[in-house]
């Protein structure tokens, strides 16, 4: 077909545009509406699956990847570093046994400690790294003592002490420290008592986090436990279990051979296969993305034409509640933020003794987790029923159960995360009610609570679809849906296995795989498969295209994320082939969101084509603005600046400064809270009276959101981390993240250049606010739309009649699409 002409009135303006619609513009031989309607329904089931080529594709990348992780796990238990039975002195006296290691470990997580500071680098960036600060101090300690007693070469033998005397017996599961290492864990008992049982809140905890000297030795006993594994050699390797991490010259901990190398050779496969990726896209891009086909001249249904079911106007109540959560989580960040600064109150008002810092950033991370998430589970129940065009009885009242299972969940859980900081959980109660793992804070009893309510959420949206199903083959739009939706509860439910007393590099094993995997990999390709549907549902593209475009996603997506996932655990433990996979692919990851970033485009022309046309005008346009923004973020936010962390090399003296708070913002809330909005807003489209929808508001809330989070990064949390980075380098990981460092004159400053762009992020909150109260309101006012149980076909949008086409062709269409603007050029597009 012909590519119009440049929108001149001397020419006849010819769409190209999807088979499957066709007959909605200026054919030769006009049919019906119902003709139209028929040949659509048609040409959606008939062909409209994803080919052989990419099934066998998606099945290729999936199986290897989570092969290699398989065997990886395997690896993982077996050569893990080693949890003994008991630690002795060398005396021959048992300093700690295995169960008061793994009750360290559990008081690590239950009083919040993982949320101030961190172990083997992964937790919060305020307080020290325990592991780290641990072997410092008793390494000092143990070359001052060496000095004073004139013995040459002090350094030399801690060295040789701490990373050539450790022995770990295989056969009695002993650990045998050495005279200074019994010394150093007397030391750091009395460090500790002076600061995790202070009486106050001057460290950012609740007043005596640590309650007693039972307590206090077993949560020492377990740094103590990370600082030898840290400093102690593998058997016969020349760096220790954790691949010499933390950089320390007291135990001459430096970066190894496959740190180096690795680190080059994925900067070779990022280089080479972004070449191989835009060569590939040069040469097939009139085939893929969304703009591979031109999208017809359609008259979109107008919001107050569209009816909702009921199922769709309680995910509209789910779209609200996430709005208020996003308010909050954004305001306990500011709390959490402000006190890097005053760590004492909040501009004098001493916070710290019913809020302390640990559960502020607690509830800020377990937030963005709550509202992002559940954007999701709203978007899939509102958009289930436009798919089918009707949906079964008592649909509605199902999903107001789930949306009151989520705000138990979610109340349930930040109140319990504040009583297990407290220390008011009793000790047979610890394992089901006590804080968790970072990212996975929730309680073991919540976190069951929540995967069940997700299994019941695709049980929902199953309901729905199983009309659908039953005509489809497994590779047609629905099923890629339904399945897409089902790897959300399995893969959140992969958390489970990191439990308070697993293994900490077992734990970390797994968690990630929630943290990178659930959340880099079957979000995005859920998100995929939501907006794509999205566009086939407003005839934008047909579901061929958004087939291929998912296909697509899948395999690069899943190439690099699947096996990415161990660059979180490069230090944690863990045996050293793991630190060469996850270098590698976690360079891959960066490939498709890099090609994420020449799509954005298409997402642009698309906006720009439909609200060409001046009949019915496309509703949608702040929405597909916050998706434009997803592609951005995905791209710096995931992309540059988790590559940067990333690289083996980079995080061997970054982990667990600002590069990775930078790192977090940028894509978390820069691609899910983006995404998260945009759904939101596109469901509330239809709940909302025309006359009283927010337009000017939804504009002055995205430039604001996407200011304020520029600001955050490029103003404060970059250059901070930056500076983190050289003192890292230059003095040592002790150094970067010590308190000192953090409040001395630069840093300092450098955290308070952040509040203006934290206000203006806080401001564009308001419209979104005012946007839930409104949809709030019209959901249970008596003068609302009345639901219905079956929608029209199409839903959202109608087949234009070709008497008002030509009369939209025509002279005032084109004075209304001059060229340097108009969509439509006068090139061909084979």
């Amino acid at each position: 077909m012909s590519r119009p002409s440049s929108g001149c009135a001397s020419g006849p303006l010819h769409l190209q545009i999807p088979r499957t619609l066709e007959t909605y513009t200026m054919a030769t031989k006009p049919v019906s509406r119902a003709q139209a309607a028929k040949i659509a329904r048609r040409s959606d089931t008939v062909g409209a699956y994803a080919g052989k080529g990419w099934v066998q594709a998606v099945a290729f990348v999936m199986l290897l990847g989570f092969t290699i992780m398989a065997v990886l796990a395997m690896r993982t238990y077996a050569l893990s570093m080693p949890l003994p039975d008991k630690i002795v002195g060398n005396d021959g006296k048992t300093i700690a046994t295995q169960e008061q290691i793994l009750h360290g470990q559990e008081l690590f997580q239950g009083r919040g400690l993982q949320q101030y500071g961190s172990v083997l680098g992964h937790g919060a960036y305020l307080g020290p790294d325990y592991t780290a600060e641990y072997l410092r101090l008793t390494t000092d300690a143990a070359v001052k003592e060496y000095r004073e007693q004139g013995k040459q070469d002090p350094r030399e033998l801690v060295k040789n002490e701490w990373r050539k005397e450790n022995k770990y017996d295989e056969q009695t599961k002993t650990i045998t420290w050495s005279a200074g290492e019994t010394k150093g864990y007397q030391l750091m008992l009395k460090h500790y008592r002076e600061t995790l049982m202070k009486g106050d809140t001057s460290q950012g905890l609740f007043p005596n986090a640590i309650k007693n000297d039972e307590e206090l030795h077993d949560i020492v006993a377990f740094f103590g436990w990370t600082a030898w594994a840290s400093a102690a050699d593998r058997p016969d390797q020349p760096y220790s279990y954790t691949n010499n991490w933390p950089s320390e010259p007291n135990v001459d901990n430096k970066p190894t051979a496959d740190l180096m190398v690795w680190s080059a050779l994925s900067l070779i496969a990022l280089i080479g296969g972004t070449g191989l990726m835009f060569a590939i896209y040069g040469r097939w891009s009139r085939a893929i993305g969304w703009h591979a086909e031109e999208a017809p001249v359609l008259d979109f249904r107008q919001p107050d034409e569209v009816r909702l079911t009921p199922s769709q106007k309680a995910a509209c109540l789910l779209f609200a509640t996430i709005l208020v959560l996003f308010l909050l989580q954004a305001l306990v960040g500011a709390l959490t933020e402000h006190y890097r600064e005053e760590l004492t109150g909040f501009f004098g008002i001493d916070m710290g003794q019913l809020l302390p810092y640990t559960v502020s950033r607690t509830w800020h991370l377990q937030l963005s987790l709550f509202w992002t998430a559940g954007a999701f589970l709203a978007g899939g129940i509102f958009i289930a029923p436009l798919i089918t065009r009707r949906e079964p009885k008592k649909q509605g009242l199902l999903t107001y159960v789930l949306i009151g299972a989520v705000v138990f969940v979610v109340l349930g859980s930040l109140l319990n995360e504040w009583f297990s900081q407290k220390g008011l959980i009793p000790k047979e109660f610890t394992g089901f009610f006590s804080q968790q793992w970072e990212f996975l804070d929730l309680p073991r009893f919540f976190q069951i609570l929540l995967t069940a309510g997700m299994f019941i959420w695709i049980v929902i949206v199953w309901r729905t679809l199983s009309a659908r199903l039953k005509g489809s083959k497994k590779t047609s739009l629905p099923w890629l849906f339904l399945f897409s939706g089902l790897a959300i509860p399995m893969f959140y439910a992969v958390g489970l296995l990191a439990g308070q007393r697993t293994h900490v590099t077992v734990a970390e094993f797994w968690r990630f795989w929630v943290v990178h995997l659930w959340v880099e990999d079957f979000l995005e390709l859920f998100t995929t498969v939501m907006v794509a549907y999205i566009f086939v549902l407003l005839g934008v593209v047909r579901e061929r295209i958004a087939i291929s475009i998912i296909m697509m996603d899948a395999v690069l997506y899943s190439a690099g994320g699947v096996i990415g996932t161990l660059h979180h655990t490069y230090f944690v433990g863990t045996p050293s082939e793991q630190m060469a996979f996850g270098a590698f692919f976690s360079a891959a990851e960066v490939i498709p969101l890099t090609f994420l970033t020449v799509e954005a485009w298409g997402f642009m022309q698309l906006g720009a084509r439909q609200y060409s046309n001046r009949t019915k005008p496309f509703p949608h346009r702040w929405a597909v603005m916050f998706l434009i923004a997803v592609g951005f973020w995905n791209f710096l936010g995931a992309g540059v600046f988790g590559f940067l962390i990333n690289l083996p090399i980079v995080s061997y003296f970054e982990i667990g400064t600002a590069l990775t708070a930078n790192h977090a913002h940028a894509s978390m809330m820069g691609v899910y809270g983006m995404l998260a909005i945009a759904f939101a807003v596109f469901g509330l489209r239809y709940l909302i009276p025309e006359d009283k929808w927010p337009e000017k508001g939804l504009k002055f809330s995205f430039w604001t959101l996407n200011i304020g989070l520029l600001w955050m990064s490029f103003i404060s949390l970059l250059p901070l981390g930056i500076a983190q980075l050289y003192k890292s380098v230059g003095e040592g990981y002790y150094e970067a993240r010590s308190f000192a460092f953090i409040h001395d004159g630069a840093s300092a400053v450098m955290g308070w250049m952040r509040m203006p762009g934290d206000v203006i992020f806080l401001v564009g909150i308001i419209p979104l606010i005012k946007l839930a109260l409104l949809g709030i309101k019209e959901i249970f006012s008596k003068n609302a739309k009345e639901t219905v149980l079956e929608l029209p076909e199409p839903p959202l949008y109608e087949v234009v009649e070709d008497a008002r086409i030509a009369e939209f062709a025509g002279a005032k269409a084109a004075e209304e699409l001059p060229e340097q603007t108009s969509p439509y050029r006068s090139d061909r597009r084979g």
